[in-house]
């Protein structure tokens, strides 16, 4: 009897996938066989990785520099995407970015590029691949929200919004896909030393002075999320003090929530 042909590797698409927490899910995704979109801004960079991980995974890796705040870029990815006839069983948004600062010392400008890549080019990633995933009956998403989903946090506001949005439209979608063999995870990390971390403490150096048992290492969160993911958990919140925090935040009166997070939050400003 014939040995059955092997089947073909899944292919994730990692965004902000050169450095931080995208890079550590890149590298963890490739350890666990699946062939990679690498999706970031830095073409060096991202060449860079796909090289490394294709000598020490051999799998196959795509590095396109893309934009993704740019309207109508998720809609190009995919275009592309299907040109190279590859179809994507896991899509990883993580591309973001952070602001730390009082609201309104912050210009109008930043407010909106905040919300073009951390709400806009999400949704536009999702409605841009996920129907396909539906339609093969197959696929996963993980969303990179963080823990400033279950609080405001004052400092980070329009961050904190944000990841609210990110938590919320995944727990939605989780519902509106069960059964379809589509699952949505929302990974919610802490303080993690990334290079978005460095730079707001180069911003404002108090940051720079937060203990370390509270700052988490990109790697143990990678991991976390795509045990996560691979699960099947719609949530998923990296170190039992985080997950005490997140805890703690939905069972505490919103008022008082709100007073603790500014006491907190103008400790840092």
């Amino acid at each position: 009897m014939r040995d059955p042909a092997p089947q073909p590797a899944e292919t994730a698409l990692v965004t902000g996938a050169s450095a931080g927490i995208g890079e550590a899910l890149a590298r963890r995704l490739a350890r666990e066989g699946f062939a990679l979109v690498l999706v970031a801004r830095r073409q060096a960079r991202l060449d860079e990785l796909a090289a490394a991980l294709r000598a020490e995974h051999g799998v196959r890796i795509d590095a396109i520099a893309i934009d993704l705040a740019q309207p109508g870029a998720a809609a190009d990815l995919a275009t592309t995407l299907a040109r190279k006839r590859r179809h994507v069983d896991l899509l990883v948004n993580n591309a973001g970015v952070l602001e730390h600062g009082l609201f309104v010392d912050t210009p109008a400008a930043r407010h909106r590029e905040l919300l073009q890549l951390n709400v806009g080019a999400l949704t536009e990633m999702l409605a841009a691949f996920v129907p396909a995933m539906v339609e093969r009956g197959h696929g996963r998403v993980l969303n990179v929200a963080s823990t400033a989903a279950f609080q405001p946090v004052p400092g980070l506001a329009t961050y904190a919004a944000t990841k609210a949005y990110v938590l919320s439209l995944t727990e939605s979608l989780a519902e509106e896909l069960r059964g379809s063999g589509v699952s949505a995870t929302a990974l919610c990390p802490g303080i993690t030393a990334t290079s978005m971390l460095e730079t707001a403490a180069a911003r404002n150096p108090r940051l720079a002075k937060l203990p370390q048992t509270l700052v988490g290492d990109a790697d143990a969160v990678a991991a976390d999320a795509v045990r996560a993911c691979l699960a099947g958990d719609v949530v998923c919140v990296p170190g039992w003090l985080n997950r005490a925090t997140a805890m703690a935040a939905g069972a505490t009166p919103r008022g008082l929530m709100r007073r603790i997070a500014g006491v907190l939050g103008r400790a840092t400003l």
